[in-house]
């Protein structure tokens, strides 16, 4: 019985095919998180503005840990795979009652991390100075994140600087707490004046 060039080229591509599937289980191995890794966090199930909020590309902290946003504390991440982080990431939304049903994907990247995101607090504040930007920070954790105000700081006065903008908010006022920052941002708390404003 004769074989035809085809039925040759058949089983040479099904051995290929044979051997691809061998090594597949290799290739599929989920790698581990480390600190100091880049990661890319996808939600879904939750609001839209949300799901932008808090979906994009973190850098996994020295100490293995990763801050996101609504949550109150930090999330562990090195040592677990992207699937155990997504699933920590999920039951965590849901014990803050943030959210019911989120879906969380999470892709552990090979870069070494991504550029360190800042915004400037300076004047009288305890530690000015650079302070590391997470998504979602308000102007007035980045002043506490400087350790607050000095004895002199007029926090009825703290000024934003944004490319050319500049804009003033009372921290007293709950609403200007709120307002939230952009890498680069510069916060300044000025002295207060005569009247201790």
């Amino acid at each position: 019985m004769n074989y035809s060039p085809k039925v040759g080229l058949m089983k040479r591509l099904f051995l290929i095919l044979m051997l691809l599937c061998l090594s597949m289980p290799g290739l599929m191995a989920q790698t581990t998180i480390s600190a100091g890794r880049a990661i890319q966090i996808q939600v879904k199930g939750v609001p839209a503005d949300d799901s932008t909020l808090i979906s994009g590309a973190y850098t996994v902290s020295d100490g293995g840990t990763i801050r996101l946003p609504l949550l109150s504390s930090p999330i562990r991440a090195a040592g677990l795979s992207p699937t155990s982080l997504a699933q920590n990431i999920e039951a965590s939304y849901r014990a803050e009652k943030i959210f019911t049903t989120p879906a969380v994907n999470v892709v552990a990247t090979s870069l070494e991390g991504i550029e360190e995101l800042i915004v400037t607090v300076g004047n009288q504040v305890q530690s000015p100075g650079p302070v590391k930007y997470y998504r979602g920070m308000t102007i007035w954790e980045a002043v506490q994140s400087a350790k607050g105000a000095t004895p002199f700081g007029a926090l009825n006065r703290v000024r934003l600087t944004r490319g050319k903008q500049v804009k003033e908010y009372n921290m007293k006022n709950p609403e200007h707490m709120k307002i939230q920052l952009e890498p680069k941002d510069t916060i300044e708390v000025p002295q207060k004046n005569v009247l201790g404003n």
